[in-house]
């Protein structure tokens, strides 16, 4: 029957790609088998009735046989068994065809080729093996945020298929398709980590071109283009490349770039400093502590070092026993002489 479909097709000089075939043959299968079920079956059964016939031809096409009407002729029943028979080459091509379209869906994913319609999500351009495994992992640790990861044409399928929260857009990374592909226009945050501080800013200027209002992140390894950088968008955070767990905390939490800065910078507003405490020290609870270095000093108590063991941030129950460290946060050091028989 294929072969009959191919040569009504061939003489009436039609193409049938794609979808077209499986309807092509389920059309003349209809019209061929009406025909003969109108020559060959007795009128009194009304199955070749045009209200009928379409009903008849759809449950026996599809195999489901309800029973309610059916051919009383061993010529209809031939005719029936055709039908029965095209209903099954034509789901056979339908089944194929749908296939061959998810295939191509999918391989178009894969490949990174596919528009993506997603909104408030993180897009991260670059890809370094092993680096941006465990840039991606850190910034779909909390979950709930779409992450877009963009790679350039070396790249030539999704790095990580595994990964099913992750999608994946391939192709010259400051190219406003690629934006567009990866909808960088609707995105909450936009994370460069390219091969270079001149493609890193050829990258930022696409993404500020396609969204002024993105929170943008760049990993450099000169901290000095920042400024450059902040020619393109003033409100750019920028982190050295050999921190990336920096650049994710800045992605995950906007302006956390500028406290580790500000803490480890000499001179800063706040410094991170350290202190033993004295055996007279009357605040004998790490909550005590935070309460007292607060009030007294405007400082903030970040982590309790007791027998070698460092807490951060510990329970504000914790015992602080003498000769424990405190390390703290102040716009100065606090001269330990302060400490002793404070209450």
């Amino acid at each position: 029957m294929p072969f009959l479909v191919a040569r009504l097709a061939r003489l009436l000089r039609v193409r049938l790609p794609g979808w077209r075939l499986p309807l092509a043959v389920a059309v003349f299968v209809f019209l061929t088998s009406w025909a003969a079920m109108a020559l060959v079956e007795p009128a009194e059964t009304g199955i070749a009735a045009p209200g009928t016939y379409w009903w008849y031809f759809v449950v026996t096409a599809a195999t489901v046989g309800y029973g309610d009407v059916y051919p009383a002729s061993t010529a209809g029943r031939v005719v029936g068994a055709y039908v029965i028979v095209g209903g099954i080459v034509t789901l056979t091509l339908l089944f194929t065809q749908l296939s061959a379209a998810l295939q191509t869906v999918r391989g178009k994913r894969l490949r990174g080729l596919v528009g993506l319609d997603l909104t408030d999500h993180v897009v991260l351009l670059g890809y370094t093996p092993g680096r941006t495994s465990r840039i991606v992992a850190e910034l779909t640790a909390e979950g709930g945020t779409p992450l877009v990861l963009c790679a350039t044409d070396d790249v030539p399928e999704d790095p990580l298929p595994e990964r099913l929260d992750v999608q994946f857009v391939r192709g010259d990374l400051a190219s406003a398709d690629v934006m567009a592909r990866a909808n960088a226009a609707h995105a909450r945050t936009a994370v460069v980590d390219v091969g270079d501080d001149n493609e890193a800013l050829a990258v930022a200027l696409a993404v500020t071109h396609a969204n002024r209002d993105v929170h943008l992140v760049v990993a450099l390894r000169d901290l000095g283009r920042l400024e450059t950088l902040r020619y393109v968008h003033p409100d750019v955070q920028a982190v050295q490349w050999h921190m990336p767990f920096l650049l994710t905390e800045e992605a995950n939490d906007p302006g956390i770039a500028q406290v580790y800065s500000d803490l480890m910078t000499s001179g800063g507003h706040g410094n991170t400093y350290s202190t033993r405490v004295p055996g007279d020290f009357a605040q004998r609870t790490f909550g005590d502590c935070q309460t007292w270095f607060g009030r007294t000093f405007g400082a903030t108590v970040l982590a309790l070092r007791t027998e070698g063991r460092l807490v951060v941030s510990p329970a504000w129950d914790t015992p602080v026993p003498a000769g424990a460290t405190l390390y703290y946060v102040a716009g100065r050091r606090i001269e330990p002489a302060r400490l002793r028989g404070a209450r």
